[in-house]
């Protein structure tokens, strides 16, 4: 459907998401509501589309721009957008003293500086490192003869492994509590 193109077309135009506070109506929604007993809305070919953290001006010339029948209502704070001929209601919009904030993303957290990445690694390569302890043990108890005496420094090796993997746990975990505390997550 054709009218469906509009909201889509004005959205990609202005690089943000829209909300769309109306579209197809029933007869008892329209009346319910004070639409016109002509409304388009009835047709399926209008939409009501609100404007928070839009500026009103530019949001209205992108209206325009995609469909040459937008009217902007100022009492509703929305616009409407519709295949029918062309016509307007409402107060247009004010001028504004100061432009709308630019949107700035929420702050990440870079990976390379993340402690949840540099915890979770370490608790990795302990892990790994713990078992290949295990292992070289195995291997060294069928050659016991020779490498008897290391037998004791390779399991206290396993258990500093052990407790570098459990520390960089904790780290990860702290660093995912902290970072849920200051909004990050």
């Amino acid at each position: 459907m054709a009218a469906l193109d509009k909201p889509q077309a004005l959205r990609d135009r202005l690089g943000k998401p829209l909300i769309l506070r109306s579209a197809y109506r029933s007869l008892e929604h329209n009346r319910a509501v004070g639409g016109a007993k002509t409304s388009k809305h009835l047709e399926g070919i209008a939409f009501d589309i609100a404007m928070p953290n839009h500026d009103p001006e530019s949001f209205e010339e992108a209206a325009r721009a995609v469909a040459s029948r937008a009217s902007a209502s100022t009492r509703s704070g929305f616009i409407h957008i519709d295949l029918g001929p062309a016509r307007s209601w409402g107060e247009p919009f004010p001028q504004r003293e100061t432009a709308f904030a630019v949107e700035a993303p929420p702050a990440r957290e870079v990976l390379v500086e993340s402690r949840t990445l540099k915890g979770g690694g370490a608790a990795g390569v302990a892990t790994i490192g713990a078992a290949g302890v295990e292992v070289a043990q195995e291997v060294l108890s069928e050659t016991q003869g020779a490498i008897l005496p290391l037998v004791p420094y390779l399991d206290t090796l396993r258990w500093m492994f052990i407790t570098v993997a459990l520390g960089g746990i904790a780290v990860a975990i702290y660093a995912r509590l902290d970072g849920w505390q200051k909004g990050r997550r």
